[in-house]
């Protein structure tokens, strides 16, 4: 199928891009440990967060995170310069175990070129990143040959579904936003516009019924969790701090 690809060297930086957008290799995943039961919860404080994997993207600077403080909250800070990298955990839950995600963050200030819709503008102050596996059977052709493309380039399949959490500059807080290179990346708008920069911001999502709105399906076990602040699409700097984050 390879051979058939147009235009490789896009495509082959589209799977790249895909290791910072949400690729947790599902081989990798067989014996991953489950991060909760039906009856239980994880939390991941700050420090904790600092120890994930660090995610980069090929031929992009890093975004610095570190642990620090925010109004005498310990956080864990973000600090984007023209940058973009993920800090990521594997995990694995089961879809009948999937309930409530609770996060917390806190931006000074927003990009104002961004435009999470347009591939050239898709920068974010603060992102919350889930992965799930699913049938890629279902994949559309293109998605098809981007996953076996990720998969030669990698040595892992990307995953059935990315759901991302966003801030956005302008879209209404519910939108959901389809990701310009590829339609298995969808974002749910959590925050919009400027009335809330320099507070710390809650919140509690139910996983199964975000994923079925944006995908239109019911989600598959969920494989990754990560966290990212991005700005290397607008070349400018982003700053921001994320606070504990809970799976129940």
């Amino acid at each position: 199928m390879l051979k058939d690809i147009p235009h490789i060297r896009k495509l082959s930086h589209l799977a790249l891009c895909w290791l910072v957008c949400g690729l947790w290799g599902c081989s990798s995943l067989v014996n991953a440990p489950v991060a909760g039961n039906a009856n239980s919860s994880t939390r991941w404080q700050p420090e904790d967060q600092l120890n994930w994997e660090i995610v980069k993207l090929p031929g992009k600077a890093p975004t610095n995170y570190a642990l620090g403080s925010r109004n005498a909250q310990s956080a864990l800070q973000a600090n984007a310069d023209t940058s973009a990298s993920m800090l990521r955990k594997t995990l694995r839950i089961e879809p009948n175990q999937l309930n409530a995600l609770s996060f917390a963050w806190q931006v000074p200030n927003l990009l104002p070129e961004a435009d999470m819709a347009l591939r050239d503008h898709d920068d974010s102050p603060v992102r919350l990143v889930l992965a799930f596996e699913g049938d890629r059977a279902q994949f559309s052709s293109k998605n098809a040959m981007l996953s076996e493309l990720t998969q030669l380039i990698t040595g892992q399949p990307m995953p059935y579904a990315t759901l991302m959490y966003v801030w956005c500059n302008k879209r209404p807080v519910g939108s959901v936003i389809e990701n310009p290179r590829t339609d298995r990346i969808r974002k749910i708008v959590v925050e919009s516009g400027a009335d809330r920069l320099n507070q710390w911001l809650s919140y509690e999502r139910n996983i199964r019924a975000d994923f079925e709105k944006a995908f239109g399906e019911a989600p598959g076990a969920l494989i990754g969790i990560g966290l990212m602040t991005d700005s290397d699409n607008t070349r400018s700097k982003a700053l921001a701090w994320y606070g504990p984050i809970e799976l129940k």
